[in-house]
């Protein structure tokens, strides 16, 4: 009796520790099994959301996306054609040209503002505000003038047809986007900016100059005072492209001059270099390149940032893509001069005694 009791014990220990490791087994392939299933999850998860929640929140038909132009130095399939004048061109005749837009439309765009001679204070003191903008200082200028309005694409097509200049970018054939005649236009580099306000007899605002003919002598904000208002400017993908430039006539600056924040950024003159007294660390201010330095790290697209012998070209303004407070009148960004994006704009200004 004892000894069959002795062999139920062995067997009952035996099965526990076969059933100890079927439990085992069973809990690893559970846990492996919510792993995938959470795994699917999260795909599935993504994948809804890419292809059923983001398309419906875009602001333009997600249909479109291959022919949008997305921004600086991406698009290099459309810039070598360019560079090698690949591009078809089908010019306007002047006929067409006058048609762009109304008479009355073609003398309001063109419209030049005059800023009277006087001091204004420049920059920021905030503490918040990018190293770039500070210290806030006193300007003294000159009266000059500044268009009322950035550049158009009816404006551009004059003088890409008159000169025989390479149209901007996102031009199909060197036509204007249907629709776009009074937006501004983009896809242009500093030296396009440059070029066509020489033509215009004009030349590119320096950065004080736009500062002023933005913010009025009492430092303000914005264009329109000291709060961010959103239905005075197109910004943050509020809109999602560029905008008509008459289209927000409540966000003028006080001496009249309009879109001088958001809708796109604007080249300016000046080469990006500190304020004097900042705070800003000096090597914000250098130019740089990208450098792969070896084989292996141009295969792995990796790269060093080497410091050049050149200058960034100042942005002002902010765009329809930037953040808000890139849209303040004293926020200085910076681009290399030969690049162009769909947010980058400009106008033109001129000497008042170059004016007669």
């Amino acid at each position: 009796m004892a000894k069959q009791f002795q062999n139920r014990r062995q067997l009952s220990e035996k099965e526990r520790a076969k059933r100890k490791r079927f439990l085992s087994a069973t809990l690893v392939t559970c846990a492996a099994l919510a792993m995938v299933g959470g795994s699917i999850h999260v795909v599935d998860l993504g994948h809804s959301r890419v292809f059923q929640e983001m398309p419906g929140k875009a602001t333009y038909d997600v249909a479109e996306m291959g022919s949008r132009i997305r921004a600086a130095g991406e698009d290099v399939t459309l810039h070598e054609r360019h560079e090698a004048d690949k591009v078809q061109i089908d010019v306007y005749s002047d006929s067409e040209l006058l048609a762009l837009l109304d008479p009355e439309v073609w003398q309001e765009i063109e419209t030049m503002i005059t800023i009277p001679t006087g001091a204004f204070s420049m920059g920021s003191d905030r503490v918040r505000t990018s190293a770039q903008n500070r210290p806030q200082h006193v300007i003294s200028l000159a009266d000059y003038q500044i268009a009322k309005y950035p550049t158009t694409n009816a404006q551009y097509a004059r003088f890409v047809t008159e000169q025989g200049y390479r149209p901007p970018l996102d031009w199909e054939n060197g036509r204007i986007p249907e629709g776009m005649e009074l937006h501004p236009v983009t896809m242009i580099s500093w030296y396009d900016a440059s070029n066509y306000c020489t033509w215009a007899g004009k030349r590119l605002p320096y950065e004080a100059e736009w500062e002023k003919a933005a913010r009025g002598n009492d430092g303000q904000r914005w264009p329109w005072g000291e709060q961010m208002e959103t239905d005075r400017l197109n910004t943050y993908y509020s809109v999602g492209s560029t905008t008509d430039v008459t289209l927000y006539p409540e966000g003028a600056s006080p001496y009249g001059v309009m879109d001088m924040a958001g809708n796109v950024f604007e080249w300016i003159e000046d080469d990006f270099l500190p304020y004097q007294g900042t705070d800003a660390n000096q090597d914000l201010f250098q130019g740089k390149i990208q450098v792969a330095s070896t084989p292996a790290d141009r295969a792995m697209k990796v790269v060093d940032l080497v410091g050049v012998d050149a200058k960034y070209k100042v942005l002002r303004g902010g765009s329809w893509k930037s953040d808000p407070f890139s849209t303040t009148t004293y926020h200085r960004n910076y681009s290399w001069p030969h690049y162009a994006s769909d947010f980058f704009g400009f106008r033109c200004a001129a000497d008042v005694a170059d004016k007669g």
